[in-house]
């Protein structure tokens, strides 16, 4: 067997932390943990733990991604026909993941400080805040697709937003108060927000607030992504917009759904300022959604939504955006291979979008 490559060293020595900071932190929890043990449960120096992460947060964060990538392979999928069901199959399939009172198994445990973690700093507060709009935008967008007549129609996100504060609250309470959340009366609770009409409506953004899209006429070259939604292969190279998003503008990916043509796709490129620290979190709050919504709703209905985690901003700078920040907000329009629109700042998800529409 050959040396490995310096990449293939570096590889290997980040699955060997990410394996023993799992067992540390199942073990200790993430308060007891320490780092030089993990480093010696990994048979490697502390500096090499460090090396690959910057702190035992983003360890831990990236230790739940991790998790919530590669889930045991779900007994069904897409359950859901309407979004009464629908909603039905996707709090079986969260509650399913909590730790039951009788479960003395730390690995059901591994998630309980998340919570804690995520409110330590307005650093991790803020794209809490904004993957968690993300989630009920790709949830809502899901239940809009299963309309059927006799339910309420128009935007769902709202309900969305219900449903994720509900289920969110039972995981804090299964970890505070085991054995107080009742799974079978939460499904039913759950299942009957879907009836609930919250005035939910889409206002378009007033264009004398959102910037005029400047026309171009630029070469598109992407590199090869992964659409985490979906977990496979994305090409981008096909006409639609696609949006730079820092981990603070993320809730702006709507404008580009709703103003967009429904044959176009559009797809969320989430960057950062602190990719090593904060990426994790969003690779975890993605996954975590996937995975219920694999078992809720039929692919079929899902959002044409695509969401690209650009973690070296390798996509930011085929779109001409070679610097990013949590605070990143540009969006470009691709036709037949080329760009032929940009926008940057408030609303330029929106002007992005409005130059593929049918004229």
């Amino acid at each position: 067997m050959g040396r490995l490559t310096r990449a293939e060293m570096q590889e290997r020595n980040r699955a060997k932390v990410l394996a023993a900071a799992r067992d540390e932190f199942i073990e200790r929890g993430f308060r007891d943990a320490k780092i030089d043990n993990i480093a010696e449960r990994a048979e490697l120096t502390r500096g090499a733990v460090y090396s690959n992460f910057p702190g035992k947060q983003s360890l831990y964060f990236a230790v739940l991604a991790e998790e919530a990538e590669n889930p045991p392979e779900p007994p069904y999928r897409a359950q859901g026909d309407s979004p009464r069901t629908a909603l039905a199959e996707f709090a079986r399939a969260w509650l399913a993941r909590l730790p039951l009172a009788t479960d003395s198994s730390g690995a059901a445990r591994l998630g309980m400080d998340l919570i804690p973690e995520v409110l330590a700093a307005e650093r991790t507060r803020l794209p809490y805040t904004q993957l968690m709009h993300l989630d009920a935008i790709l949830l809502g967008l899901a239940l809009e697709r299963l309309h059927r007549a006799g339910t309420p129609t128009g935007r769902r996100v709202r309900v969305a937003e219900t449903v994720l504060t509900t289920l969110h609250g039972a995981r804090q309470l299964a970890a505070a108060a085991p054995g107080f959340v009742e799974p079978f009366n939460l499904v039913r609770a759950v299942e009957q927000v879907a009836e609930l009409d919250l005035e939910d409506r889409w206002e378009v953004p007033h264009l004398a607030h959102i910037p005029q899209a400047r026309p171009a006429d630029e070469p598109w070259s992407p590199p090869p992504s992964t659409d985490a939604l979906r977990d496979e292969p994305v090409r981008l190279n096909g006409d639609g917009v696609v949006a730079i998003l820092g981990l603070h503008r993320i809730s702006a990916i709507e404008e580009a759904v709703r103003a967009a043509p429904p044959d176009v796709d559009v797809t969320a490129v989430l960057v950062s300022g602190a990719p090593d620290e904060l990426m994790p979190l969003a690779r975890l709050t993605v996954a975590e959604l996937r995975a219920c919504l694999r078992q809720a709703v039929p692919e079929s209905a899902w959002p044409r939504l695509r969401i690209v985690h650009d973690r070296q901003g390798l996509v930011a700078s085929a779109a001409g955006v070679p610097a990013v920040s949590d605070a990143t907000s540009t969006a470009v329009a691709i036709r037949k291979g080329r760009v032929v629109a940009r926008a940057d700042g408030w609303g330029a998800c929106h002007a992005a979008a409005l130059p593929l529409s049918p004229r």
